[in-house]
């Protein structure tokens, strides 16, 4: 990823990237998937980039059909926030996109929120017969003496399930009880796999349900058995960087929005081993399908 790419400056080469990315065998028609009997409009009073279909007569773009379809926001700074998103590993707040793309406040929040709606993974059960999957369960929130009131620190819960040498899926509780974690754990995690978790009571009846179960006793100052087998070291280093960005970008995350910050994490985890080019580009493309109103993030009926 090159920020001097004229990609991220011009919009009419940021449009051209786009249709590279979503159509690398040319045109799609996002109304009825024709691909063959496309026309390329380039009269005087038609704007760059429109496509019209000659199966089902309708005029498209490269961005209908996608999460940036109706924005008023250029292509060129859709990208630029992408990239920035995408990069940035412990985040990067909507006030840093604001004053670097040069958008509005409110438009560089929504943007944001759009950004992570897209960055999902491929789906499917994590770990599998001989693989490991570490569950774990953190607090989000400040402390109680940092608060100018003293009032009690507002706590939120995170449950994350990491498979050794995979992917990552954390999702936002309301709390931590065998009624709450055991659906996504079954929903999530193969049954194959041999199931990580630290002594909580909340683990001990789901996990005779897995293949094997190991546990270590946090309790006692116990992280890591001599096997180097039983610990649950990578969901605490994947907190560990949920965390940071928690504490040195974002400060607050609103339990309205949580699990979409969950999801930004995950996708930058499980992309880890991409360049950064590679990683924005994932994100890029899985926006087709998605949309997202404004009305939806802000916590009112959709």
């Amino acid at each position: 990823m090159n920020l001097t790419n004229p990609i991220y400056s011009d919009s009419e080469l940021a449009r051209e990237h786009l249709e590279r990315l979503h159509w690398p065998e040319g045109p799609v028609c996002p109304h009825c998937g024709c691909m063959d009997r496309i026309t390329k409009l380039q009269g005087k009073s038609t704007r760059p980039g429109v496509y019209k279909c000659n199966d089902c007569e309708k005029p498209f773009t490269v961005t209908v059909g996608t999460i940036m379809e109706d924005s008023k926001i250029p292509l060129n700074k859709w990208l630029m926030a992408y990239a920035l998103m995408a990069a940035s590993k412990k985040g990067i707040s909507a006030h840093q996109l604001h004053r670097s793309l040069g958008i509005t406040y409110k438009s560089a929040w929504f943007l944001a929120h759009r950004i992570r709606e897209t960055m999902t993974d491929e789906g499917g059960h994590l770990g599998g017969e001989g693989k490991i999957v570490e569950a774990d369960e953190t607090f989000v929130g400040g402390k109680a003496h940092n608060r100018a009131f003293r009032k009690p620190a507002a706590k939120k819960m995170v449950f994350a399930l990491v498979e050794r040498d995979g992917r990552a899926r954390s999702f936002h509780v309301a709390n931590i009880t065998g009624k709450t974690l055991r659906p996504l754990l079954v929903r999530n995690v193969s049954r194959e796999s041999m199931l990580m978790t630290d002594t909580a009571a909340v683990y001990r009846t789901v996990g005779r349900e897995y293949a094997r179960h190991g546990m270590v006793n946090h309790g006692i100052s116990q992280y890591v058995t001599m096997d180097k087998v039983k610990h649950s070291n990578t969901a605490e280093n994947f907190f560990s960087i949920f965390k940071r960005g928690v504490i040195g970008t974002y400060h607050h995350m609103s339990e309205a929005h949580l699990s979409r910050y969950c999801r930004e994490f995950d996708f930058r985890y499980n992309t880890r081993l991409l360049s950064d080019g590679e990683r924005t580009a994932v994100a890029v493309k899985a926006g087709r399908g998605k949309r997202l109103t404004y009305r939806q993030p802000s916590g009112l009926p959709a």
